[in-house]
């Protein structure tokens, strides 16, 4: 099988899972990922045959992108604010809003101070990564529930030569504020879709992302904004900023839940496709 039909198989045969646009996009990737050269070189060698091991990694590819495993599965890959990051199903794949929530950070603070900034469920390590990339002289913490997800946050940092200190440690527990310092900034991308929403979800994201980073009881859909919350009242310093992205039909309860807290210059603040996504607020 030649690269050129190896692509062409592979975006007609997705096209039930994928439309035409994003089947190419999710071939251009495994492709990428099974040969090891980009478009240009692949047009360039269009005509050359796969190898034996290539052309079962391709089967093996093709078998999981129709099984809905997210791509990003697939190559062990994902890109967050121009970063290469390392992927599995223990760690949640870095979305595009959650890049507008750490540039509404670095925008609000021109400076870059050299403060002490914390990362609440921080996943593969996406947002502290990105933020210390930009910010070398602030002292960046990040935590995560699962010992998984903090491996994989690990070998980010040390891939991007990025210092940040990793904590294993439930938000949840009441020890939590005994473990941290004083902080001038917290932020957090916590898990906030409702199970009552699982179903109307893409299958790719259902099946193979972390359950325990995305979905909260219907009953009690802030419980980790609240939370939070309490926590950045007990380790925020005066004028310390508290950073979420939220779920785009929670934004009235998540803002009046921090003015009830106490919290003052509470904003809501629309993504890139005009949906409530990011709240950010200042301890008094």
């Amino acid at each position: 099988m030649t690269i050129q039909a190896a692509f062409a198989g592979l975006v007609h045969h997705i096209r039930p899972v994928y439309d035409n646009r994003e089947a190419a996009n999710v071939a251009h990737l495994v492709m990428e990922h099974i040969t090891g050269l980009g478009k240009l070189d692949r047009v360039v060698h269009k005509d050359m045959e796969l190898s034996a091991d290539q052309e079962t990694r391709y089967q093996q590819a093709l078998a999981a992108l129709l099984a809905h495993r997210p791509v990003q599965y697939i190559t062990g890959k994902s890109w967050f604010y121009g970063i290469e990051l390392l992927v599995n199903e223990h760690v949640l794949i870095p979305r595009p809003e959650t890049e507008e929530l750490v540039e509404w950070i670095l925008l609000d603070h021109p400076s870059k101070p050299a403060w002490r900034l914390l990362d609440v469920g921080t996943g593969s390590g996406c947002i502290p990564i990105a933020l210390k990339q930009q910010w070398h002289a602030a002292d960046i913490w990040a935590m995560d529930i699962s010992l998984s997800a903090l491996g994989i946050a690990k070998q980010n940092a040390a891939l991007q030569h990025t210092p940040v200190r990793f904590l294993h440690q439930d938000v949840l527990s009441p020890d939590t504020s005994k473990v941290l310092p004083s902080l001038n900034i917290i932020v957090s991308n916590p898990p906030y879709i409702r199970e009552s929403e699982r179903t109307s979800m893409q299958q790719q994201v259902t099946t193979f992302e972390p359950s325990i980073a995305l979905f909260v009881p219907d009953q009690d859909p802030l419980l980790f904004y609240k939370r939070i919350a309490v926590l950045a009242l007990e380790k925020l310093e005066a004028g310390g900023k508290l950073y979420f992205e939220i779920n785009e039909a929670l934004g009235k309860e998540v803002t009046e839940m921090l003015i009830g807290k106490g919290f003052e210059e509470v904003r809501l603040k629309q993504d890139m496709f005009g949906k409530d996504r990011m709240v950010r607020a200042i301890k008094k």
